[in-house]
């Protein structure tokens, strides 16, 4: 079997999810999601689990196995370690190879990134010092508004006037928030303003990175509808669409470098056998 026709897994473990996909030559084979919780080396085994048993395959089958995410170094299973940002720029260009640059929000940090012509990554700036703008930070505010993070994402699309929110550390923006209630201000109006005062931030930590074009969004955060649309208004432009689920491009990525450095690796004991044979 060559290494064209054999199967490769990315597994990108996060503060909030874990993520794993499989990929064969032809693209993505199968994919799952499942919430990290206490132990991301656990949730790094299940996920990977969930992910052979969607696709019908054998632990056996895989090549090569590459992790990504903040757990990465806690899967002992996997053969390599890279980090989410080089794996979300992979597999984004995958995904829509006219992508520029990315806005990567996860559980516990923000990221945007450009990127070369190539693929590679050019250059990126990341927020992880501070939970503001993060999957984290919505959660906590979700559960400040008593709805869930669902109907917290569709909320903000119903406002009337967003609120002005002007705290950015969580532990405050969560007694505004209260507050903001007990003033009898609506969870529609309230959600709004929260998004607009993370896509303020997101989007000035982006547009720090020149040229910030061609842009796409990505991460869990990223199915925020209400984050989505304050985020393209900051910004001044539609995101880039992708055509997968967009909390599994670094999973994807990790997969698609897991492929790659098996082919890299048959070329290079090809050459050296032609080598030997040409000595």
């Amino acid at each position: 079997m060559t290494a064209v026709n054999g199967f490769y897994a990315g597994i990108d473990v996060g503060s909030l999810t874990a993520k794993s996909v499989i990929i064969d030559h032809s693209g993505i084979v199968a994919a799952k999601i499942i919430r990290t919780g206490a132990v991301p080396q656990k949730a790094g085994e299940a996920v990977f689990q969930k992910v052979l048993d969607r696709a019908h395959c054998r632990r056996e089958e895989i090549r090569r196995i590459v992790a990504t995410g903040y757990g990465r170094i806690s899967l002992p299973f996997a053969d390599k370690a890279l980090t989410e940002i080089s794996c979300h720029a992979k597999g984004v260009r995958f995904l829509n190879p006219d992508v520029a640059s990315l806005i990567d929000i996860g559980g516990q940090d923000s990221k945007a990134i450009t990127l070369n012509k190539d693929g590679s990554v050019a250059d990126f700036i990341m927020n992880d010092r501070c939970a503001a703008g993060t999957g984290r930070f919505l959660e906590i505010m979700a559960g400040a508004l008593e709805v869930n993070i669902d109907d917290f994402s569709r909320l903000s699309v119903r406002t009337g006037e967003p609120c002005q929110i002007n705290s950015t550390c969580i532990v405050f923006a969560e007694s505004e928030v209260i507050s903001l209630l007990a003033a009898g201000n609506s969870r529609s109006d309230i959600a709004a303003g929260l998004h607009q005062s993370i896509a303020r931030r997101v989007g000035t930590m982006a547009r720090r990175l020149k040229p910030f074009k061609n842009t796409a969004f990505v991460g869990g955060v990223a199915k925020n509808q209400g984050l989505c649309r304050a985020l393209e208004n900051v910004l001044g432009a539609g995101f880039m669409p992708i055509d997968a689920d967009v909390q599994i491009t670094g999973a994807l990525g990790a997969a698609i470098f897991a492929k790659e450095q098996v082919l890299q690796e048959q070329k290079n004991e090809c050459h050296d056998v032609g080598t030997y044979k040409n000595d």
